[in-house]
């Protein structure tokens, strides 16, 4: 596949401004990926990879038995965590008679499905493990089963005792020695949680009276993603979302093709740029993400120890 030809920029001046790639990369991070918000971010990343050194294993105090008597010793330990970062990418195709038309808006049109699709990729790859790259850790779904920190709704009295009781999916986190301050979730849950009431009949789910339209559950904020990213079988994911880092090894890059063909997974050309008289916007990024999971003192077996938990539909 040949893209050897590229538009120089004043070609399309006014097309791709330089200025989108920090304010694109602020609003995935802001608005369309909740991951990116909820999570921690780094400093940016020189290279490939970054190690990130967590706390495995934790001082002891001992009293001492009298005035002379020996201070024992403790050991601290780290080990390190690798971020390595991986391209994210995305191609628009765009005929030029749509481009020299003065009148549309390209660039305004374009720049919603970007922020769109980036953030799509990134929950559901770090969320679901959705087209996940391999040097990323295990998906949260998946590491939060395997830590047997799972519910299924209707195991409790009611959506309340499944997500608050002592068994329930925040109860899961604190055992861990972690505090929910966040949580995801499907779309259907806002009805699910509206529907839930006290022995009073007063709804216990509720908007913030600052900020309409952003909800809490027990005081932690709660996401209802729309962009398409979210699963029907992991109903809410709760957790330590501070516990979550990515680091940055390249922000928004842009490019700009008018010869050269695009094929889809087959192989088979989809579009003919110079035949058909198009231009491609590309857009990559580059973005790593890690989830330590530091030892703590209520759990210091990394096996069962996990900083989210997760409410099932079955």
């Amino acid at each position: 596949m040949a893209y050897n030809n590229i538009i120089g920029r004043s070609d399309v001046a006014g097309i791709v401004p330089v200025e989108y790639s920090n304010e694109l990369l602020n609003m995935v991070a802001k608005e369309r990926s909740h991951v990116m918000r909820l999570g921690r971010r780094l400093r940016n990343m020189s290279v490939l990879e970054r190690k990130l050194p967590v706390l495995s294993a934790l001082a002891t105090a001992y009293f001492v038995g009298g005035d002379t008597e020996k201070v024992q010793t403790s050991e601290v330990n780290w080990s390190d965590v690798t971020i390595t970062a991986e391209d994210l990418a995305v191609l628009v195709p765009i005929p030029k008679n749509v481009l020299n038309d003065a009148s549309i808006p390209i660039w305004d049109d374009v720049r919603p499905d970007l922020e769109e699709a980036m953030g799509v990729a990134i929950d559901n790859a770090v969320l679901y493990g959705t087209n996940k790259p391999s040097t990323w850790p295990t998906a949260i779904v998946t590491a939060a089963t395997s830590a047997s920190h799972t519910v299924a709704l209707g195991t409790g009295a009611d959506l309340y005792d499944d997500l608050l009781s002592e068994n329930g999916v925040f109860g899961l986190v604190e055992a861990d020695g972690f505090m929910v301050n966040g949580s995801i979730a499907h779309l259907t849950m806002k009805a699910k949680l509206r529907g839930v009431r006290s022995t009073d009949g007063v709804p216990i789910f509720n908007p913030v009276p600052q900020t309409p339209g952003d909800y809490t559950l027990d005081g932690a904020p709660i996401a209802f993603p729309k962009n398409g990213a979210g699963s029907a079988t992991n109903l809410l994911i709760a957790g330590d979302w501070s516990q979550l880092a990515y680091s940055m090894r390249m922000d928004m890059e842009f490019e700009v093709f008018t010869q050269g063909v695009i094929q889809d997974g087959a192989g088979n050309i989809v579009y003919n740029l110079l035949q058909q008289r198009m231009a491609a916007i590309m857009v990559v990024m580059r973005l790593g993400f890690a989830v330590p999971n530091p030892v703590n003192r209520v759990n210091s077996n990394a096996a069962t120890r996990y900083p989210w938990a997760v409410l099932t539909s079955s």
